[in-house]
Order: C-alpha cells, then structure tokens, then sequence
C-alpha cells in the first residue's frame, strides 16, 4: 500500500504552480525562508523535482517578482490618466500589503519577466498619452512608484493597524514621557489622534492626490 504522501508527490509540478508555492513560502515566512528545500516540503515534492522547473534561487526570484507585478492592475493609457495611475497605485499598494517582502524586490531583478515588462509598459504609455515628454514620464514614474512602495514599507513596518489602534500604542509610548519633554508630540496625540478616528491608511491617498496634481501642472497646456 502506498503512504499518504506518495499520491502528493507524484501531482505534476509546473513552473506556474513552483512558483505560486514559492509566494506562499514567502508570504508566510519572509524572503528568508525561501529555499529549495523549504519550497519542496510546500509542494509536497523532492528538492530534485524543483529543479526542473527552475534553475536556482535567482530564477524562483525573477519568477515571483513577475508573480507579484502580474496582481497589479495595469492603467490604461485611453482613459483619464490621473484616475488609471491612482487605480494603478491603489492596486500596487494592496499587492505589497499579502506580500510585504516583495516591496524591496519588485526594482531589483536585471532580467524581469513577462508581466513586470508589460506593467512597466503600460505605465509609460498612460503617462506619455497624458502629453508627458519623455524627461517628465521618467520623473513622474519614479515619483510615483517612491511613493508607493515608500509608504508600503512605513505602512508594513507600523505597530498599529486602523484607527482603533493608533490611540492604545501611543497612549502607552506616552507613558514613559512627561507631557514637557515633547510638547508638539503630546499636542498632536492628544489634540488629533486621540480625538478623531485617525487612520494612517488614508494619508496614502491624500499624498497621492498631491503628486498626480503636482505633474498636472507640468503637462503643457
């Protein structure tokens, strides 16, 4: 009689499903659990078997970045730019938040897969559609994307988590201060954070309108 694991390991493996099991890993463990041997034990399959499908952890890297840009919504360069770039970053913004550790890697790969070239594509066209020239297409984009992941990353690295958690983990940082060694600090906590429903989350589109209003005006009119 066969053991339970061996109808597991004889699933025919692809590179498709080598890779989405490697998102998982990294999901649940960070970049750091992501070995052959870790993705083996997630597919159920022996570490030789993985190798078919992927050469080396560089590889499984390049093809989990692509994963992760395939998840992003694509803006369209025929409709409002502003409203498709917001789209766009929104949907950026949540892909980081099911994977925090793509947000160092997405920029990092030197040979980017199908979906990150398209993405990067479909970017520029929106941008040059607009009426952007070249120069101002290539500030926009890296403003933009600076944004993005830069907030993805101050957001992931929170000790709180929506408004109903902001006032307990200040309260108890105030705690071990004085109110006169940090007068402004205690008056913004006390005066807005403890008094509003205040949510960190919303600040990403309040910058983000800032930006797209910032490069409206460079657009020649």
């Amino acid at each position: 009689m066969e053991s339970p694991d061996k109808p597991r390991e004889r699933l025919r493996l692809s590179r498709e499903r080598v890779l989405r099991a490697a998102v998982e890993v990294a999901d649940a463990g960070g970049i750091g659990a992501l070995t052959i041997r870790s993705l083996a034990l997630e597919l159920g399959a022996k570490p030789m078997s993985v190798y078919y499908h992927v050469a080396n952890k560089e590889e499984i890297l390049d093809g989990i970045v692509d994963v992760v840009f395939s998840e992003i919504e694509l803006p369209a360069a025929d409709g409002d730019w502003q409203a498709e770039l917001r789209r766009r970053a929104a949907s950026a913004r949540q892909v980081l938040r099911r994977h925090r550790w793509a947000i160092g890697l997405l920029e990092s790969r030197t040979t980017p897969g199908p979906a990150t070239l398209r993405h990067h594509d479909a970017v520029i066209a929106t941008l040059r559609a607009a009426g952007f020239s070249l120069e101002m297409t290539a500030h926009a984009y890296a403003l933009i994307d600076s944004y993005t992941y830069g907030f993805a990353l101050q957001e992931a690295g929170l000790p709180f988590e929506g408004p109903d958690t902001v006032a307990p983990v200040a309260d108890s940082i105030m705690k071990h201060f004085t109110a006169g060694d940090y007068p402004h600090l205690v008056e913004m906590a006390t005066g807005y954070y403890f008094k509003t429903t205040y949510d960190f989350a919303d600040e990403f589109d309040f910058g983000l309108t800032l930006i797209l209003e910032g490069l409206a005006k460079s657009l020649p009119h």
